[in-house]
């Protein structure tokens, strides 16, 4: 019979798993799903690079209209549209108003909808994608055959309708986007549900006589949590571009107050003759947007675990 080499021994030690505890002097330490999750997301300076500059956008959005010197309903018709200039770096607008305060205090409201809008559409449907999935089939088709319903009426005429009956209100907007956006959530999370109800830990929370909230609330839930923040971080930039089509439309923020969206309409209005007063909030916006995209993909890879098949 061959002998074993000492060293060889030592190899299978620490490659094997089962049974053993990570050994520090390997080189093999434990790790959280989480603290993986992180290092996949900040792996990338494109991603650490988008999230800084989304942290630095929404502090200055939020504390920099205080600090400014204007305010942003402030009005000058003796100076009306100028450049930039010292005096305000991005220009001012067709009624003398400093236009980077606007611009960050459009950039204040423009976010608090996208993600309060967000939050409200992912509490709807993940509620709504929970319980059709886990429910019988008759239930789920009904309940889905609903949302079919709601995906066929057109955005826009709900809007006007809410409008008509509520006023100009800058909760509606909230309403508006949130009773839109939590369909598709919904149709994720049942998806989700489905390929998971059949599974072992779910037949056997049933056979040990687990109830039907109690197998929602602790076994779906949490196991739904990474495709529901994906989707949240990509749906935060779509909602954003959603409200600046409402506003452009006269629907949305109404003056004196002013979003990203209604200062785009406003410089598309002028583009020919002040043209700086549309490249300021545009340039903002978009880059707003890729930036809130490229975490949303970020996300979306750090929380997948097929992503870390190569590592």
């Amino acid at each position: 019979m061959s002998e074993v080499n000492p060293s060889h021994e030592a190899l299978l030690a620490s490659t094997s798993t089962e049974g053993t505890e990570p050994n520090p002097a390997l080189g093999v330490t434990s790790e959280s799903p989480g603290q993986r999750a992180w290092r996949r997301l900040i792996r990338s300076r494109v991603t650490v690079a988008a999230m800084i500059f989304l942290g630095l956008l929404i502090t200055i959005c939020t504390v920099g209209p205080s600090f400014s010197p204007y305010d942003q309903s402030q009005q000058d018709l003796e100076l009306q549209a100028v450049g930039p200039v010292p005096a305000h770096w991005l220009g001012t607008d067709t009624l003398g108003r400093d236009l980077l305060t606007r611009i960050l205090f459009g950039g204040h409201i423009s976010l608090l909808v996208g993600i309060l809008a967000t939050a409200v559409a992912s509490v709807i449907g993940v509620g709504y994608g929970l319980i059709a999935g886990l429910s019988s089939r008759r239930v789920d088709a009904v309940m889905m055959r609903l949302v079919d319903v709601l995906y066929a009426f057109p955005f826009i005429t709900f809007v006007i309708i809410l409008v008509v009956i509520f006023g100009r209100e800058f909760w509606l907007i909230f309403l508006a986007i949130g009773a839109v956006e939590w369909l598709t959530m919904a149709r994720v999370v049942r998806g989700q549900v489905l390929a998971l109800k059949n599974l072992d830990f779910v037949l056997a929370a049933r056979a040990s006589g687990a109830g039907f909230l109690h197998i929602l609330i602790k076994h779906m839930l949490p196991n739904v949590l990474g495709p529901v923040i994906i989707y949240a971080s990509l749906t935060v930039p779509g909602v954003m571009l959603l409200e600046a089509t409402l506003s452009f439309l006269g629907l949305g923020i109404q003056p004196p107050d002013a979003s990203w969206g209604v200062l785009i309409r406003e410089g598309a209005d002028n583009m020919e003759t002040y043209p700086w007063m549309l490249i300021g909030p545009g340039v903002f916006f978009s880059a707003t947007l890729l930036a809130l995209n490229l975490i949303g993909d970020a996300l979306r890879d750090a929380l997948d675990p097929k992503s870390g098949a190569g590592e």
